[in-house]
């Protein structure tokens, strides 16, 4: 499967999501490649952190932010990995179109702030694009940097916003903010490695790896 993680909006934790995906599927056994599609290069960063504390299993990792070298190195190599992880954008770029027509899904997170959900347009129109000229890519929206509490009122306010734009399935299962995040991407880690663990953000990102990777099977 190759899975992209994308916004054209910057700061909605594309990156953490990206590399807890990548480790929880390299925790579960399969062979992961985790693509850094962004100059920034924080993803590759966290992987290199990753190597250096010699954690196991080590995650495979290249840097290709240019478009057609991601293009071509991903359909030379696809053959290879049991799973693809795709981490680009924070801006509209060839890689993020490049990410568009390669992955089997898209994975767009979004923040319950306003300006983070006007942003799903330029998605969504991104996202047109790409199916004029493939079939099959599907597009989910998930709320990241949730407001911790159960009943927010801006969780539930953004979530109906998104469910609105055609372009996405919107995918109920929010990853709130907790420091957790952040320390274990950082140095390359899925939350299930860091100590002290922190049960709830185990639960979430559980929930998101299974209800996509589900979804995809089932397809």
């Amino acid at each position: 499967m190759i899975i992209a993680i994308g916004n054209t909006k910057g700061g909605v934790g594309k990156t953490t999501l990206a590399v807890q995906l990548a480790v929880a599927r390299a925790l579960a056994g399969r062979d992961v490649w985790l693509i850094d599609g962004d100059r920034q290069g924080t993803a590759a960063a966290a992987i290199a952190a990753r190597g250096e504390a010699n954690r196991q299993p080590g995650i495979a990792c290249a840097q290709y932010p240019d478009g057609p070298a991601l293009r071509a190195q991903v359909q030379q190599q696809r053959h290879k990995w049991d799973d693809i992880v795709i981490d680009v954008g924070g801006r509209d770029s060839t890689a993020l179109r490049a990410a568009l027509i390669l992955a089997d899904v898209l994975v767009v997170p979004f923040a319950p702030r306003s300006y983070d959900v006007w942003a799903l347009d330029d998605m969504a129109a991104l996202i047109d694009e790409a199916r004029s000229v493939r079939d099959g890519l599907r597009a989910f929206a998930v709320m990241n940097l949730a407001d911790p509490g159960e009943h927010s009122a801006d969780n539930a306010d953004a979530a109906a916003a998104v469910a609105e734009v055609s372009q996405f399935e919107y995918l109920p299962t929010p990853i709130r903010r907790r420091k957790a995040f952040s320390n274990a991407s950082g140095a390359g880690l899925s939350v299930t490695e860091l100590s002290p663990r922190d049960p709830k953000a185990i639960t979430e990102i559980e929930a998101l790896e299974s209800s996509l990777f589900n979804i995809h099977i089932k397809v």
